[in-house]
């Protein structure tokens, strides 16, 4: 009844002005160093974990809560053996007892019976913490000693009287927050210290904290007050206001991220006009009438998607999202040649050279007799060869440049840029992009993946561009099978291989490292490539490739493998991406539980790249894959996390169920770097377990962008007032890719 009556009043107080405080300055104008008890050490570890204001205290969230709420009287005690709860009584005596382990005991009385507060570190300061007769409220683990009831280092609250209990240690749903050690020596730590610097903040700042929301629309979100949330969120009174106050929170954390994006959206689509292309491409039509395939469904609407972007006046921003051997590239192609017919450049900004090197010749041998010109820029190139090709892109005799980083040094100019295409773009950094972006006046955009991302992972990284996914893998492509096999099952591997390349096939071997390392226990690629040419595969033509060989020794490779005079290439990852070889039909992966998830599906991807039936084989130890048991805990998750990936891999094909595996395992912040990639570090939303509040905050934050891109309607002054500012810094960080 309390937690119905609680809600009810949380929801009827809600006012209709986001803005009403008397307060003379803001909590987040409140310093630290100005709280009683925040000396300069305090002040000086809180700034280290990114707390600086009274306003970033209320902000510093629990990590998890211990239910204290179980009050018992002393003589109940003994149907709660082992239970967690709580007592309320007063102090009896203090008295240390001697023996091999000092201790000192503490007698606490109720009425109805007396147990011992028993600890066995800090005895002095225990020893003068007790006053007699001093109320108390201790919680921890009932323990008994035949018929005496105990507790052993119990969290204490002080008690002023029975009329005005401040629980904040005991009696209730208790926060505990992330610690450190620095934290732990300041005293601020797991075990009350910053619980009490919490309630003292809460006590004097709580009421100055402005909503940016207006009654109306928290309740059209079914969100509750601000301030409501951050009290709950501190100190709960039940699960269920505990429940509410985290959803408002995470909204909050999702509309600031979600405005974010509307608002670079908007800014890219209304400050610089952009080229309206004509749809109609006699050489892209062309190029699919003389296609040995007929393009899937899937390539057709995603292409009118992108065609419709590219004709309107507003710059297009769209993230191309398809699997491994999807039919990216050729869409891509047929877009390039949109823009071509219109008299304008393009460029395919790919993140290695042998990505490069194998777009071009795939795109060029497609487009062989279409009068385009197609030409190569790497930063391998000799000034011999790179010099007149700068000239015939910045005069505009060239039309599609395909290139690596060098595509943004500063010599490069175009003619007429009207369309980047960025390949593998997670690669990339912001600014590297938007340098691509800068050699042309406003062209349009689209960036590439075949890296699947999980729905909610995509709206917070790529929340600002239109998504097109590719979703339909051409007809002929049979699924690729995959097998997890052990060191004792090598020989009938290798005899697995041998039959496949015996029937005109050819495989790839992948090791983790270029030579062997002295700190990892792992094969390496130039080792092993030598014990099986000279003996495993005597008789068969092997290849190495690894990162550490120059551009043209690795065109030459490929070369090679591409022509079928390498029968096995054994290789690093440096095959994950692009590599194309049609009769490549059984990828060996060594030490497979080095890789991660997606890693793993990129390599499983250089196979099944025809009609022919392609296997992957998953290489792991038996102790790897079955260890764990009696090991900690950290090291158990570890094996578990390990054993999960490789079965993940064995039982799907599909990329975007792989990804958001990988997301639960590793952590969608771990998946992208922040730098990189402008990754929001939530504080307490979670993209695992809160997508369905993640897309009602962006529908909102889009919604009131579309009608009220200024923000200044009056219900949404508090938007603009409170938030703008955070927002303007953001946007100031890093513009659109």
């Amino acid at each position: 009844m309390k937690t119905v009556q609680r809600v009810a009043s949380i929801f009827h107080h809600m006012g209709t002005s986001p803005l009403t405080t008397n307060a003379d300055i803001a909590p987040d104008q409140i310093p630290v160093s100005q709280l009683p008890g925040v000396g300069s050490r305090r002040v000086q570890v809180l700034r280290e974990v990114g707390i600086e204001t009274a306003e970033d205290v209320l902000y510093h969230f629990p990590r998890r809560y211990l239910d204290r709420s179980t009050l018992v009287r002393i003589r109940d005690l003994v149907m709660h053996a082992g239970e967690v709860v709580t007592v309320v009584g007063n102090v009896d005596t203090v008295h240390t007892v001697p023996g091999r382990r000092k201790r000192l005991v503490v007698k606490l009385i109720d009425g109805s019976g007396s147990m011992e507060l028993v600890f066995f570190q800090g005895l002095n300061y225990w020893q003068n913490s007790f006053t007699t007769g001093e109320p108390v409220a201790v919680s921890g683990e009932a323990q008994f000693y035949g018929r005496k009831a105990s507790m052993v280092h119990p969290d204490i609250d002080r008690l002023q009287d029975g009329d005005t209990v401040e629980f904040i240690n005991t009696g209730g749903i208790v926060p505990v927050y992330p610690s450190n050690a620095e934290l732990e020596k300041v005293g601020l730590n797991r075990h009350g210290g910053f619980r009490r610097l919490m309630h003292l903040v809460l006590q004097r700042y709580l009421q100055d904290i402005r909503d940016w929301f207006t009654g109306e629309f928290l309740r059209a979100q079914r969100l509750i007050p601000l301030r409501d949330a951050l009290d709950c969120i501190h100190r709960p009174p039940d699960n269920h206001l505990l429940g509410l106050a985290r959803r408002r929170l995470v909204y909050d954390e999702f509309f600031m991220l979600s405005l974010q994006l509307a608002v670079r959206k908007r800014r890219m689509s209304t400050t610089a006009p952009g080229i309206a292309f004509r749809g109609e491409s006699p050489t892209a039509r062309k190029l699919v009438e003389q296609l040995p395939f007929s393009l899937t469904g899937a390539q057709k609407r995603v292409l009118r998607e992108i065609v419709e972007d590219m004709r309107a006046e507003q710059p297009m921003n769209r993230l191309l999202q398809g699997d491994v051997g999807s039919g990216k590239t050729v869409v891509a192609l047929l877009s390039m040649l949109v823009a071509v017919d219109n008299g304008y450049q393009c460029a395919l900004m790919v993140p290695t050279e042998v990505l490069a090197e194998q777009h071009f010749r795939t795109i060029t041998s497609i487009v062989d007799d279409l009068s385009v010109n197609i030409q190569l820029l790497t930063g391998q190139q000799a000034a011999g060869k790179k010099d007149p090709l700068l000239a015939a892109v910045a005069n505009g005799d060239v039309h599609i440049v395909i290139g690596t980083h060098a595509l943004i040094q500063a010599g490069v100019q175009f003619h007429r840029l009207g369309l980047v295409v960025i390949d593998e773009q997670h690669r990339f950094g912001v600014a590297q992009r938007a340098e691509l972006r800068s050699k042309g006046s406003a062209p349009d955009v689209l960036v590439m993946t075949a890296t699947p991302i999980p729905r909610t992972l995509s709206m917070t990284l790529y929340g600002d561009l239109d998504v097109s996914v590719i979703d339909e893998l051409p007809a002929n492509r049979k699924r690729v099978k995959t097998a997890i096999r052990f060191d004792e099952d090598r020989d009938t591997v290798y005899s697995f291989l041998r039959a496949e390349v015996e029937q005109g096939n050819q495989a790839y071997i992948v090791f983790p490292l270029v030579s062997e390392s002295e700190k990892l226990d792992l094969k390496a690629a130039t080792e092993e490539y030598g014990k099986l040419r000279e003996t495993v595969f005597p008789d068969l033509r092997l290849g190495l490739l690894h990162g550490q060989m120059k551009s043209d020794e690795k065109d030459a490779v490929m070369t090679r493998f591409k022509r079928r005079d390498i029968d096995i290439l054994v290789a690093t990852t440096v095959i994950e991406v692009g590599v194309d070889v049609p009769d490549a039909t059984v990828m060996v992966i060594e030490h497979a539980e080095r890789f991660g998830l997606a890693q793993l599906h990129q390599l499983r991807g250089r196979v099944g790249r025809s009609d022919k039936q392609a296997w992957c084989i998953l290489m792991t130890t038996k102790r790897m894959y079955f260890a764990g048991r009696g090991k900690s805990t950290d090291e158990e998750k570890t094996i578990s996390d390990l054993r999960r990936r490789l079965d993940t891999m064995r039982d799907s094909t599909d990329g975007f169920h792989i990804a958001e595996v990988d997301m639960e395992i590793r952590g969608p912040g771990d998946l992208w770097g922040t730098q990189q990639h402008g990754y929001p570090a939530f504080r307490i939303a979670n993209l695992l377990e809160h997508g369905a509040i993640l897309q009602e905050a962006r529908e909102a934050a889009f919604r009131i962008i579309d009608t009220d891109p200024q923000l200044r309607k009056e219900e949404h002054r508090g938007i603009r007032e409170l938030l703008g500012p955070r927002i303007r810094r953001r946007l100031d960080m890093a513009e659109i890719s």
